[in-house]
């Protein structure tokens, strides 16, 4: 599978130049580009691609659209999460926050603007789909992906409840993006999502116990954020719930567990590789897989 294939840059450009137009707000536009550029690994919509590529990729216009309107919801994620009242992180991807470098108020308003931006990117897809109840099915999974009861706003809204379930609390933090991601690629490309709901559940709560582990240890010039930040708001986390070695043993399952669930379908064998390729860049410096 071509990775060049599974690049959402120009989609991100595309919606963000529409997003800030000659009527936006300067200091806005300048806030949602560096929200959005330069961006990190850009997991989710790789494998939201990689899903709809595996299937044949019917609809590549629907399945492009996804894979951007998961992107632009993560970053939104991200510029909410780093705001005083939840991480008051300072510093996101080696450089300022959004809220340090433009206030708290363009920052909240920063994160509202993409999430509107998402679904406003899905619906101009409807010009170049072709079956439009593939449309209203992707942007249902991608919405259930973001709200409530286990989307991303849910499992931030877990940190506010004295009582937590880990693995719930992951489930919906992160791994409900992650599930949009892969049950939309499906659906773009026409195939029942069901099968699909693990490799997402799986791959987000991995992705999610492997920041737990490098919030424990890593050193914060290294990833480009801050650290120490489930102790210092007392944050459930699988590191404290299993100790490092107990968290990474739950990392290796889970990306196994992910793997072992990839569904039968023409192109199998390329998205496991893909899926493992981004699942070795789990593992944080210092830690090696135990198995293969």
């Amino acid at each position: 599978m071509d990775e060049s294939v599974l690049n959402c840059e120009h989609g991100l450009g595309v919606s963000l130049r529409d997003a800030t137009g000659d009527q936006c707000p300067p200091t806005l536009a300048s806030a949602l580009n560096y929200a959005v550029f330069p961006g990190g690994a850009r997991v989710r919509p790789q494998l939201c691609l990689a899903v709809a590529l595996a299937n044949g990729n019917p609809e590549p216009g629907l399945a492009s659209a996804a894979a951007v309107a998961v992107e632009l919801l993560h970053c939104a994620s991200l510029v909410h999460d780093d705001l005083p009242c939840f991480d008051d992180a300072t510093t996101r991807r080696g450089k300022a926050s959004l809220h340090a470098k433009f206030g708290e108020r363009i920052a909240v308003l920063t994160g509202d603007a993409l999430i509107v931006a998402a679904f406003q990117h899905m619906a101009r897809a409807a010009n170049t789909v072709s079956d439009p109840t593939r449309l209203a099915s992707v942007m249902g999974i991608v919405s259930a992906g973001v709200g409530a009861p286990m989307g991303i706003c849910a499992g931030q809204a877990w940190e506010c409840e004295s009582r937590v379930d880990v693995s719930l609390y992951h489930r919906a933090k992160t791994g409900a993006l992650f599930v949009a991601a892969t049950c939309a690629g499906a659906a773009a490309a026409g195939v029942p999502t069901p099968g699909w709901v693990e490799l997402g559940n799986s791959i987000g709560e991995a992705y999610q116990v492997a920041d737990d582990i490098q919030d424990a240890i890593a050193d914060p010039d290294s990833i480009g954020k801050p650290t120490g930040i489930d102790i210092a708001l007392d944050r459930p986390s699988a590191v404290r719930e299993l100790g490092i070695d107990g968290a990474v043993k739950r990392l290796e399952a889970c990306i196994t567990r992910g793997l072992d669930s990839i569904p039968a379908c023409r192109g199998r064998s390329q998205l496991h590789a893909v899926v493992q390729k981004h699942s070795n860049r789990f593992f944080p410096k210092g830690i090696k897989r135990s198995a293969a």
